[in-house]
């Protein structure tokens, strides 16, 4: 019979084996395996009243002189899982993240695809390293699937977990499977790390989402060609964008998409409330 084993970055049930004036030593054998592993319960974490032989449910991670550790604590995330974690702290080498245990967790330099800011979240996957530590990787994309359970129109949750400002947002939705914001539908306000909800506009052929953060293109004109007629009023009735100026201004002078900015022009324009030049756009007076 195929004797249990300890396993980091899991919560299992160990047993008792034997106490210390450090704490608990627990097993993942019976009494009588001789070569079984154990690993130490601090005496802080130790439930009261407990005695050998009896089951404990823990999680083993390494503490920070590297060896083998147990604590009763549930950390927000477990080996093979995706979670948003808070960086904590920045180091020579890499970030450190809160993930609910007495010791940061490791974010390595090299598993980062951006430059993480203290205080900010990051979606990131826990895995075991070389060094059998474990760690964080922000490279999640591969591990994403592509095959999910929604249609067109569905509204999901994600967190953007890289931006290309080529492409666009990269979003992991439900933690589990591949979405992507496309450029024409970004605004300078995503950044690496934002919970969004987003809905479904196509699903393509590999199955994975291309998502839009607007409600349908319809519901959102009113508000932004009033956004659009309120500037131009506050202007002197003159503005030199139109649908010929660079996505990025849009986004940064409008805090809309350029699609959106374009939808809108059309609105007004063919409501006569303003007119488009070579310079820009102006108000009719109508």
């Amino acid at each position: 019979m195929e004797s249990k084993v300890i396993e980091i970055g899991k919560m299992q049930h160990l047993t008792v084996d034997r106490q210390t004036s450090v704490g608990l030593y627990l097993t993942a054998g019976d009494s009588s395996d001789k070569k079984k592993d154990s690993v130490l319960l601090p005496q802080k974490e130790a439930p009261e009243n407990c005695k050998v032989g009896d089951e404990i449910e823990v999680f083993v991670y390494r503490d920070s002189q590297d060896r083998l550790i147990a604590t009763t604590r549930k950390p927000k995330i477990m080996l093979g899982e995706f979670a948003p974690l808070r960086v904590v702290d920045i180091t020579k080498v890499g970030a450190f993240l809160d993930w609910g245990l007495e010791k940061d967790l490791l974010l390595p330099y090299h598993e980062q695809i951006t430059r993480v800011q203290k205080g900010r979240e990051y979606l990131v996957n826990l895995y075991i390293d070389k060094s059998n530590r474990l760690c964080a990787t922000m490279k999640v994309y591969p591990l994403l699937k592509a095959q999910s359970p929604y249609k067109d129109g569905d509204w999901v949750e994600g967190y953007i977990y890289q931006i290309n400002p080529e492409l666009g947002a990269f979003v992991a939705v439900d933690n589990a499977y591949h979405g992507m914001i496309l450029k024409k539908e970004m605004t300078s306000d995503f950044h690496c790390g934002d919970k969004i909800k987003a809905r479904v506009t196509e699903i393509r052929k590999d199955g994975k989402l291309v998502l839009s953060p607007n409600k349908k293109a319809y519901k959102e004109i009113p508000k932004d060609a009033f956004l659009i007629l309120d500037k131009l009023k506050k202007n002197g009735g003159m503005l030199p964008y139109n649908d010929k100026t660079n996505p990025s201004i849009i986004s940064k002078e409008f805090k809309m998409s350029k699609s959106s900015f374009k939808r809108a022009l059309g609105k007004l324009m063919k409501e006569k409330k303003i007119k488009q030049t070579a310079n820009g756009i102006e108000l009719t007076g109508k």
